[in-house]
């Protein structure tokens, strides 16, 4: 592949090591990448909230695209630029057609705010049964018709009883695609999405804004909710200890978020 117009890497289990921080080869190698004009966008299935300390680790901001597509956010500015959301009779119906099919579901809902600091309370909702599966200090704790009853750029179910592979075919067969479904955990917790909704629709829209080909874009990723971007960029990389599903839909494999598998990569033109 010749220079990248564009880099794009998912966050957890790619750009960060292990321990969920940045390591000083990463951080200077983005920065290299960002000092060159060429524009380097985070695709993560993260809220924006959740992004801020990212950001300061790499000291490179600029437009995120945020929950696996569904958010675009501009990490300087701290403002959500646009949310493609689930509107709430989606929500309540797949949330009552789910719960009748499966035992043992857990629900919670994330929705966009103006910036990531921004009424922080409507920003993460669950089911009481979602907090004690899933302890987390930002979770609001909602009755059901609570969770359901706004849009949400993002839809969790959580079932102890299944991994996440089989919890999303089983979903999948019974909401069919009213919404569209992905994980990034094997742990029983899949993340749903308004139809037609992922990384690389997400990263399309940046990508095309800022005037650059899809044959231009290179891309990272780890994860079943990394395929869609590595298939559409013009080169995905997936890290050799990336999902099969990841692993079998990129171009290239490098070696591991603990060993700077993006950084090995990028270090070729920066």
């Amino acid at each position: 592949m010749r220079e990248p117009g564009l880099v794009a890497s998912d966050v957890d289990g790619t750009l960060l090591d292990p321990m969920e921080g940045v390591s000083a080869r990463t951080a200077a190698t983005v920065g290299r990448v960002a000092a060159s004009g060429t524009p380097f966008v985070l695709v993560t299935g993260r809220p924006p909230r959740w992004m801020p300390r990212v950001v300061a680790a790499l000291g490179v901001s600029g437009i995120a695209v945020c929950a696996n597509g569904a958010v675009t956010y501009d990490t300087a500015a701290d403002r959500v630029l646009h949310s493609h959301d689930i509107d709430p009779v989606t929500l309540h119906d797949v949330v009552r057609e789910l719960r009748r099919e499966l035992t043992g579901c857990a629900f919670a809902v994330e929705r966009a705010t103006r910036s990531a600091h921004d009424d922080l309370r409507e920003q993460f909702l669950a089911e009481a049964e979602f907090h004690r599966s899933w302890t987390n200090t930002d979770i609001r704790v909602a009755p059901t018709d609570e969770v359901t009853g706004k849009p949400a750029m993002k839809l969790l179910l959580m079932n102890a009883g299944m991994n996440s592979a089989e919890l999303s075919a089983a979903a999948t067969e019974i909401i069919g695609d009213r919404l569209q479904s992905t994980y990034s955990t094997e742990s029983g917790l899949i993340e749903f999405s308004a139809p037609g909704v992922d990384k690389a629709a997400g990263l399309a829209v940046v990508a095309a804004e800022l005037g650059i080909a899809r044959s231009d874009v290179i891309a990272f990723g780890d994860m079943p909710n990394d395929v869609p971007m590595l298939t559409w960029a013009g080169h995905g990389v997936a890290m050799r200890n990336a999902h099969p599903d990841a692993l079998a839909a990129s171009d290239e494999v490098t070696t591991t978020n603990a060993e700077d598998g993006v950084a090995q990569v990028l270090e070729r033109w920066w």
